[in-house]
């Protein structure tokens, strides 16, 4: 219960402090002249106005409410360093026992991490967490705030004034004094890279430690490749190049050495992926003959704004004599030494389109092109019943490395191209439109040669169950062949057509090793804190996937099987930076939020980031990491009503708030009824009494 006075005017202060104003005016003329009566007049008028103003005494029943006091554990990256995870645990459940010996106050924990499941976030948010904490807690409750943290908070207020609460606010360090740590700074790296050439990196080694130059040997690890070494400087920039061997993610590892008694290795390990991207992608066609389906092939590959197409057709076969004079044949001669033996290897593609040996390349030439094939170059066989004839391709040096051996046999009857078991798990052929169900929707094609197979995979098939559509790896190149003529048929939209433009394009950049349409593949994307892994394979079975942190730790993930040879799995990580995914030969890098986090850019603890704002609200820091012991022995814990300096070496303070909740008023008039009317008119009657004698 308290007591107090309260003033309850009957005009608005401003009208009540105007009259006092003029009043005092008048009384100061009469004082001045020494008139009689003054004193009198001064006392009415004082009464009056404290008639006017209207004095109660206020009768208030309180309940105390207890002090709130604010802990914000630090559950960033850089605490999970250095054993900093069990030394904030065995911190808080010291400071928690503590607390307990104080039975008004109220303690809310409020535990802060680096990440948050929705957002992004770059570093420490230790201040932010904390206002929204203390969203609901009126200031005048705020009894301090307390980190345990190493220090490194990335959102600390310019001024106390900006914290909106008058509260001491003090530093519980968990690192030690005087650490070490040596780091490798990412500078610039490029996103992509022309295939064939190369990209450079810039990397500098920092270290905390100021003033040392020193060498210091990196490692670079190229995907597929045995890893190089180099020295450099600490402190200088450095460019590494990178040779983009083929498209899609070249991934690249570097590692700067570790240095003696240094915090953590973490931050020396920088996992780049150089996207590889190919020039306008060369493609020569090769016609053996005018025929329907000719410009098909000509239209799909000259709508592809990634080609550019070199097509020949061959009208005038060496054997064919039919008197016209030479000036008078507008043909240019087929430039076979140039496109088969001096820039072969300038082109990702040839198609031969039902050719046949005529006499136009001599075998020594299709000898070049099986050995374009063996040092990583495509050729894609496009066949009708030519393949079967003794002109056959297959009966030149090509044929050794072609996928299938013709029989002889044409079978022509109607029929729906199918996918076989495999065709439907390729990446090639898995969701061409129109192929689900068990019969497809797309129109019938009239003819299939009928050959065996050798080391290929067939993804179609035609009439008879004969194979339709055939791949295969030959060294380090590929092959394929479609053993129909009769694709135009889709083109011409003949009973529906079907996707003849989805199929060849796929066939064509599969044999051109486009990343997107490899059977084995493994791919990490990041969402937020979600980390997506998919997995793509023609087996039936996969390996296990290891997802390594940017904090070294490694965890071994079974992804769920979809259909079509896809696997996948979704998961919620903590760490920001970048992520490693392998299984078996294939690996992937992802990044989680910020690559370059601060998080990792400096892990040493320090007592600098937070001390001008603990400097302002009386606060301090405390270092409780220079031993494994000091983990548990914390500064005394002291309430105060008031101070500017709420710390000392071996105690920190809290504010004593004494703040209250009032649950009940009563009021008391002071000055009216007749008790006031009686001195009011008593003065004013001795003033005019005073006046008159």
């Amino acid at each position: 219960m308290s007591w107090s006075v309260e003033f309850l005017p009957f005009v608005p202060w401003p009208v009540l402090w105007g009259l006092g104003a003029a009043g005092a005016v008048l009384l100061m003329l009469l004082f001045w002249r020494s008139r009689r009566g003054a004193v009198l007049r001064f006392l009415s008028f004082a009464l009056l106005l404290i008639a006017i103003a209207n004095p109660h005494l206020k009768q208030e029943d309180r309940e105390p409410l207890n002090d709130v006091l604010a802990v914000v554990v630090d559950d960033s990256q850089s605490q999970a360093i250095a054993d900093r995870t069990k030394r904030t645990e065995a911190v808080r459940k010291s400071l928690e026992a503590k607390l307990k010996a104080f039975p008004n106050l109220d303690v809310r924990w409020v535990h802060s991490a680096s990440t948050s499941a929705d957002s992004e976030r770059d570093g420490t948010m230790l201040f932010t967490d904390l206002g929204q904490a203390l969203a609901d807690v009126p200031p005048d409750r705020l009894a301090g705030v307390i980190m345990i943290t190493d220090g490194e908070v990335h959102d600390v207020p310019g001024s106390a004034s900006a914290l909106g609460f008058d509260a001491p606010v003090h530093a519980l360090l968990t690192g030690k004094p005087g650490e070490f740590d040596r780091r490798l700074q990412v500078l610039t790296a490029p996103r992509f890279g022309i295939v064939g050439g190369a990209q450079g990196i810039e990397v500098k080694v920092t270290e905390t430690t100021p003033g040392n130059t020193g060498l210091v040997k990196l490692t670079v690890t190229h995907q597929g490749q045995a890893p190089t070494t180099r020295s450099v400087h600490i402190g200088e920039k450095v460019e590494i190049p990178v040779a983009i061997d083929h498209a899609g993610p070249n991934i690249v590892e570097i590692e700067a050495e570790a240095a003696p008694g240094e915090l953590t290795t973490v931050n020396n390990r920088a996992v780049l992926t150089v996207e590889g991207v190919r020039e306008n992608l060369r493609v020569l066609l090769v016609s053996g003959e005018p025929h329907a389906g000719e410009r098909t092939w000509r239209n799909m590959l000259k709508s592809d704004a990634s080609v550019d197409l070199v097509h020949f057709t061959i009208l005038r076969p060496p054997e064919k004599q039919d008197g016209t004079p030479i000036n008078q044949l507008s043909l240019i001669a087929f430039p076979t030494r140039e496109l088969f033996q001096e820039k072969l290897d300038q082109f990702d593609l040839i198609i031969f389109d039902r050719y046949q040996r005529r006499g136009v390349l001599p075998l020594l030439y299709l000898e070049n092109v099986a050995r374009y094939v063996e040092k990583g170059g495509a050729v894609l066989v496009s066949a009708g019943d030519d393949y079967a004839s003794p002109l056959s391709l297959y009966r030149s040096p090509l044929g050794q490395i072609l996928p299938a051996v013709p029989t002889g046999r044409v079978v022509e009857e109607p029929f729906k191209p199918k996918l076989t078991e495999l065709g439907k798990k390729h990446p090639v052929t898995s969701d061409l439109p129109g192929a689900s169900g068990d019969e497809p929707s797309w129109g019938r094609w009239f003819r299939v040669v009928d050959v065996d197979t050798r080391d290929a995979e067939v993804l179609m098939q035609g009439a008879q169950g004969k194979p339709l559509l055939v791949i295969g790896q030959r060294g380090e190149g590929r092959v394929g062949m479609l053993l129909s003529d009769h694709a135009w048929l889709w083109a011409r939209g003949y009973e529906g057509g079907g996707p003849y433009t989805d199929l060849l394009r796929r066939i064509a950049h599969w044999l051109m090793k486009e990343p997107d349409l490899e059977e084995e593949t493994l791919k990490a994307t990041s969402r937020g804190q979600t980390l997506t892994i998919e997995r793509r394979s023609i087996k039936d079975d996969i390996d296990q996937v290891t997802v390594t942190a940017p904090s070294g730790k490694e965890e071994t993930v079974t992804l769920d099987k979809g259909e079509r040879g896809s696997w996948a799995k979704a998961m919620t990580v903590s760490e920001q930076g970048v992520y490693r995914v392998g299984s078996g030969k294939l690996a992937s890098v992802v990044t989680v939020g910020n690559a370059n986090a601060r998080e990792l850019a400096a892990v040493t603890a320090t007592d600098q980031v937070l001390a001008p704002l603990l400097n302002q609200t009386g606060g301090g820091s405390f270092w409780l990491g220079r031993t494994e012991a000091d983990a548990g022995e914390l500064p005394r814990l002291v309430m105060l009503r008031g101070g500017h300096v709420m710390h000392g070496d071996d105690w920190l303070g809290l504010h004593k708030r004494d703040a209250y909740h009032v649950k009940g008023v009563r009021l008391f008039p002071l000055f009216t009824g007749f008790l006031a009317l009686g001195l009011l008119l008593g003065l004013l009657a001795a003033t005019w009494f005073r006046e008159g004698h």
